[in-house]
């Protein structure tokens, strides 16, 4: 089989790290363009790396001697992963979608608009209808995008107990991982014996996202779920792996054992064979101290949400908690299984 070609906008942060560690080997995608700032644009990517490649050992040797170009819509692919950062992000992003590319976008500039999908595959999938309409400011090339880290696991968890009981309220706390802060991120000095009560933006994203991912799409318009969501955010001295402590009041009332098997029967993508779909994409702990980021953020290569603590709630519904890989299924990996799902559904990777 032929590979599509792929190019990451952004290819030396730390999301732009993890895209390219995470398709080195992918079975349908290749890495034929790197692009960067200024800064790095001219020199190979181990030059423009040196120091700076955190994600694991070595720098993949498939990437190592390729120049970094400039983020202009010359390069030598069909797809676009953007890892910009949102300060740059927008205005790339939609050269590259004019230019006739598909951008699959960590980035948070387009998430909201009105005919851009925010995707996550086994939530919204649906959702990718609205290309069309994008299409009339595009023409053939196009944006889509992944949620906010947070926002992924929590409505991952959701979605299944909307389906089974509707959903009314959820309250989240998060505990999030300092990578989810970028490089350097969080200076030690403030997150050592510490916890920082406040992410800039992270509790409005969280609230908004989830209602566009668990909404519909009606003639050619989304329609936002009716569900009311408060969320607190919180940064912990966690290197990776949100975790988040949720409570929900459901549309109609439903057992424990109900509950439970509404996550271990989520399984949308099953039959799709996608390489990056984890199967199943909800794991249940039943232990009564899990899930932990350390022992449980790797689950299905990262791309798994584990779901645990599941029990009644003296004031609401249930409670349980969530944690999810913050810049695998937050970030990198919700972005390639997008691209994913859009092969396999045949929608823009050719330029008809």
């Amino acid at each position: 089989m032929n590979k599509i070609k792929v190019g990451i906008l952004g290819a030396t942060g730390m999301v732009g790290q993890r895209f390219i560690d995470l398709l080195q080997s992918h079975p349908w995608f290749e890495i034929a363009e790197l692009a960067a700032s200024e800064k790095s644009a001219g020199k190979t990517y181990e030059e423009a790396m040196e120091g700076r490649w955190k994600v694991s050992a070595e720098i993949p040797n498939k990437v190592r001697k390729m120049k970094v170009k400039e983020c202009k819509p010359n390069l030598d692919c069909r797809i676009i992963f953007s890892a910009l950062d949102s300060s740059v992000a927008g205005p790339i992003e939609e050269e590259f979608a004019k230019n006739g590319y598909v951008v699959s976008s960590n980035s948070r500039n387009h998430r909201m608009d009105n005919d851009v999908p925010l995707l996550i595959p086994e939530v919204n999938p649906e959702h990718l209808s609205i290309i069309k309409k994008q299409k009339q400011r595009f023409g053939k090339g196009f944006i889509v995008t992944n949620p906010n880290c947070s926002a992924m696991g929590l409505v991952m968890a959701l979605k299944p107990l909307q389906d089974a009981f509707g959903l009314k309220k959820v309250f989240v706390t998060t505990m999030q991982a300092v990578s989810g802060a970028g490089y350097p991120g969080v200076a030690s000095l403030d997150v050592l014996d510490n916890v920082v009560p406040y992410i800039g933006g992270e509790e409005e994203k969280m609230e908004s996202e989830s209602l566009k991912l668990l909404g519909n799409v009606k003639n050619d318009k989304f329609v936002y779920a009716d569900i009311k969501v408060s969320a607190q955010c919180n940064r912990v001295n966690v290197k990776d792996g949100h975790l988040e402590a949720v409570n929900v009041e459901l549309g109609r009332k439903a057992t424990l054992d109900e509950i439970k098997n509404a996550f271990k029967n989520f399984n949308p993508l099953k039959k799709l064979n996608l390489p990056s779909a984890p199967n199943p994409p909800i794991i249940v702990r039943e232990e009564i101290d899990r899930p932990q980021p350390k022992y449980d953020r790797d689950l299905g290569n990262g791309m798994a949400v584990a779901v645990g603590r599941i029990r009644k709630c003296n004031i609401l519904d249930y409670r349980f908690l969530v944690l999810s890989h913050n810049t695998i299924r937050g970030a990198a990996g919700a972005a390639i299984l997008n691209a994913e799902l859009m092969k396999v559904k045949g929608v823009g990777l050719n330029r008809n």
